[in-house]
């Protein structure tokens, strides 16, 4: 075994940056974490600074590197990053030229829908798996170059670059040397052929994408390139990336055609593997690239939530309900029932299977006697509700009844949610040692790269299962419970999306 047989994970979120390191039987080491502002400047806008989120990678690795007292063990970098969300910069100086438009952002909404109404979400679809939604990258993209003051011109002039966050942080640790991306970020762009692997021109010119934008696609593990001496103290290769939910189906070992995973974070998202060959959703999931490593291709079906955490997060900064995310736990168990509260949480619309970006977040069923603890238990619930929701269109779909979930994320430490979530779903829920499975999966990529792991068995053997919950609710009382929740989300759906 190599001397460096450490790897050092960048875990890039919605709404905090963490740098881990992992040792050879993938147990971390040390962690820091930096959280960032959140910009709403206007109605179903946000935005994060590509700037902060910049020194919070730099300060957090430096500080997580020291914690470890890891040093020149390290073999690799792995990076991992919310999807979607993109970065316009200058490809002289290295700044952007406007705020990172994140993957929340409805600004584009009226785009896609006449979009949608002339016709190209079919084109969409069949090369991109993905649907025509404000979710994915191209339109916010496509806003940027008509918004911002002397974009467009930039661009097609050539200097301009464009990345998901993945592909800035690169840009960047490599002293603006490497502008490349992975497959599974592309995949997420609306701009990539999931089939043929590549840049399509058909989608470039819906869109109005100048071709010079984009950054060169690459697999999942791989050396990228190597990080600036200056920046960690010495040049380090960074040798794996991947999107964040994809990152989390390698870190939970997740290899086998039928095998699924949940990650519950800000949102909540359900990859599925199904193997070699797409699938093709005819309940609106989405078709995607799970991963590629040495050449070998492995699609997923992906359901997506947008607000899973994120509505624990309103209870605790918008109602002032709570003033820690644990405490919802407590709250939940100490009712013996949800009273017939339920919420669901349309905050920025709603994703799979009913993409109403319209949609506006409901609570419902609220008598005199309900609590504070009603609505946080049906805030828990609603997460376990939309899953369900995402596992039966899959199950549709052709991908197989899922008897086994394995969760993940912040959520998921929740014993009273996970409970929930198993009654609700029928199925066994798998909550693994360490959840940070998002950044195991980046050092997973990373370390199958520089030979810290010699295979895909190899990685599974380093997956350790927690905790296994298992279905003990009373058939007719689930019945009951799916009934209420159907009829709030009709509630809530505009009347095109109903």
């Amino acid at each position: 075994m190599s001397k460096k047989n450490t790897i050092l994970a960048i875990d890039q979120g919605t709404t905090s940056t963490r740098s881990i390191v992992f040792d050879h039987d993938a147990r971390p080491l040390a962690t820091a974490r930096a959280e960032f502002a959140q910009h709403y400047p206007d109605h179903g806008w946000v935005e994060h600074d590509a700037e902060e989120i910049w020194r919070d990678v730099v300060s957090t690795a430096r500080d997580a590197l020291e914690q470890s007292g890891a040093g020149d063990s390290v073999a690799a970098i792995g990076i991992t990053n919310q999807r979607e969300t993109i970065v316009v910069w200058n490809r002289e100086t290295g700044k952007p030229v406007h705020r990172a438009i994140v993957w929340q952002d409805r600004r584009t909404a009226p785009l896609c829908a006449r979009m949608r109404q002339e016709g190209y979400e079919a084109l969409v679809r069949e090369r991109t798996g993905l649907l025509l939604d404000p979710y994915f990258s191209a339109s916010k993209l496509a806003w940027i170059l008509d918004n911002v003051a002397g974009a467009r011109r930039d661009a097609e002039a050539g200097r301009l670059a464009f990345g998901t966050i993945d592909s800035f942080l690169l840009w960047r640790l490599t002293g603006g040397r490497v502008h490349a991306t992975d497959v599974t970020n592309a995949s997420r762009t609306l701009l990539f052929d999931i089939h043929r692997q590549c840049w399509d021109d058909d989608l470039l010119r819906l869109f109005n994408i100048p071709r010079s934008l984009l950054p060169e696609v690459r697999g999942n593990s791989e050396i990228y390139g190597e990080t600036d001496p200056a920046l960690l103290g010495r040049a380090i290769p960074v040798a794996g990336m991947a999107g964040d939910q994809q990152a989390a189906l390698v870190g939970q070992a997740c290899f086998t055609p039928g095998m699924a995973k949940a990650t519950y974070g800000t949102g909540c998202f359900v990859l599925l593997n199904t193997g070699e060959a797409p699938v093709t959703s005819a309940n609106r999931m989405l078709t995607t690239i799970g991963y590629r490593i040495g050449g070998r291709t492995v699609y997923a079906l992906e359901g997506a939530i947008f607000v899973a955490g994120a509505a624990i997060k309103w209870l605790r900064d918008g109602l002032h309900l709570i003033t820690h995310a644990s405490q919802t736990d407590d709250m939940a168990t100490r009712i013996p029932h949800s009273h017939g509260v339920y919420m669901v949480p349309g905050f920025v619309g709603l994703g799979a299977p009913h993409w109403d970006p319209e949609a506006r977040g409901l609570i419902c069923g609220l008598t005199l006697d309900a609590t504070a603890a009603h609505i946080a238990r049906a805030a828990l619930e609603s997460v376990a509700y939309q899953t369900y929701d995402l596992m039966e269109a899959m199950a549709q779909d052709g991908g197989g009844l899922v008897t086994t979930l394995r969760v993940d994320g912040g959520m998921a430490a929740n014993d009273w949610f996970c409970q929930f979530l198993a009654d609700i779903l029928q199925a066994g829920v798998e909550r693994p040692a360490h959840l940070e499975t998002t950044a195991t999966g980046a050092a997973f990529l990373a370390g199958l790269a520089c030979g810290v792991w010699t295979d895909l068995d190899d990685v599974a053997a380093r997956w350790s299962r927690g905790q296994v919950f298992e279905a003990s609710m009373d058939g007719a009382q689930r019945q009951t419970m799916l009934d209420g929740w159907r009829q709030a989300v009709r509630r809530t759906l505009t009347p095109k999306a109903a």
